[in-house]
Order: structure tokens, then C-alpha cells, then sequence
């Protein structure tokens, strides 16, 4: 995996874990993170499967959490801190959408990590193995319990809902178009 890829994996997961917290204590806290940041590992290499995607998001930048903070209603608590929240500015909402469908959809979460497994639709990403996705393709118990906000079709659908047909054609590519 490209390591600059690592800002955006972290500060989009913990805007998961934030907007969609834990329920339980430092353990659920743990397993809710982890499930986060395995569908935004996944969603990110999906977005971004070339050197060259990862360098003109250096160059671009990812845009930031203001509108996905505006949809889950948490776009005020931002001012409280200016500086604290820095963090916010390498969130990627695209990123965020896609592990929203990841999370809430199981098939659509087996089908992106098959593509990253087998190189399919991004070529040059064959390092991911399902093995390392095991909370997020097959959560048990605790981690469902742990997750259950970030995981709720429900609560996560304004947020998946928004890039949610790009991440289905980046999966199928040669899907026929229906008129």
C-alpha cells in the first residue's frame, strides 16, 4: 500500500469513528476503529490505486470533512477547537462514503476486497488479502455490537449515499449501460 496514502486511512476513520462512536467502553472503542479502518483501507486503495492517484491527492489535497460534518449534523463542533481539529482537512469524503457502503453492505464489501485481492478493476493493488479484512467482511458478535452506529444502514445511508454509484462501477467496470 502507498504509505502517503496513510493521512487520509487515518483521519477519515477516526471521522468515522467520531460521527458514528463506539458503544460499549475501551474495548468496543478498539473494535469499532479497526472495522472503520479496514473499510477505509479498502475504499482508499479502491479511490486511489496508482502512485500517480496518490500523488495528485498530494498535490490536491482530499478535501476535507465540511460537508460530511454538514450531513451527520456535527458541522459545529468544529469551531470549538480550530487548531485541534487539523485532522479534519485530510479526511476524504469519498473515502468516507465508500467505507460507509462498505460497513453497512456485506456483498459490496466482499466484492472490494476480492478486487483488491485478485487486481481486478485496480490493477497493481494484489498485496490485500481477505485475511487482513477479517473484522470487516466477517465481524463477529463483539464487533457488531461494538460497531452497531457505524455499521446501521439507517444512520450511515446520507453519508453512503453519496458516492455511492461510483464505488459500484469502480467494482464493475464493464457493467452494460441500461438506458
Amino acid at each position: 500500500m502507498h504509505a502517503d496514502l496513510f493521512p487520509v486511512i487515518a483521519a477519515t476513520a477516526q471521522w468515522l469513528t467520531r460521527a458514528y462512536p463506539a458503544s460499549g467502553g475501551a474495548l468496543a472503542g478498539a473494535l469499532c476503529e479497526v472495522q472503520a479502518r479496514q473499510a477505509v483501507t479498502v475504499a482508499a486503495r479502491l479511490r486511489y490505486p496508482t502512485p500517480m492517484d496518490v500523488a495528485l491527492l498530494g498535490v490536491a489535497g482530499p478535501g476535507g470533512s465540511a460537508r460530511l460534518d454538514w450531513i451527520t449534523g456535527a458541522d459545529g463542533t468544529a469551531a470549538a477547537e480550530p487548531d485541534g481539529d487539523a485532522w479534519r482537512t485530510w479526511v476524504d469524503e469519498v473515502v468516507a462514503s465508500w467505507a460507509a457502503c462498505l460497513l453497512t453492505d456485506p456483498e459490496l464489501a466482499a466484492l472490494a476486497v476480492a478486487a483488491l485481492a485478485d487486481g481486478g478493476p485496480v490493477a497493481g493493488t494484489s498485496s490485500g488479502t481477505p485475511v487482513e479484512f477479517r473484522r470487516l467482511l466477517a465481524p463477529d458478535e463483539q464487533d457488531r455490537r461494538a460497531a452497531t452506529l457505524l455499521r446501521h444502514p439507517d444512520l450511515a445511508a446520507p453519508v453512503a449515499a453519496l458516492h455511492r454509484v461510483q464505488l459500484v462501477d469502480r467494482l464493475d467496470p464493464g457493467r452494460a449501460l441500461v438506458a
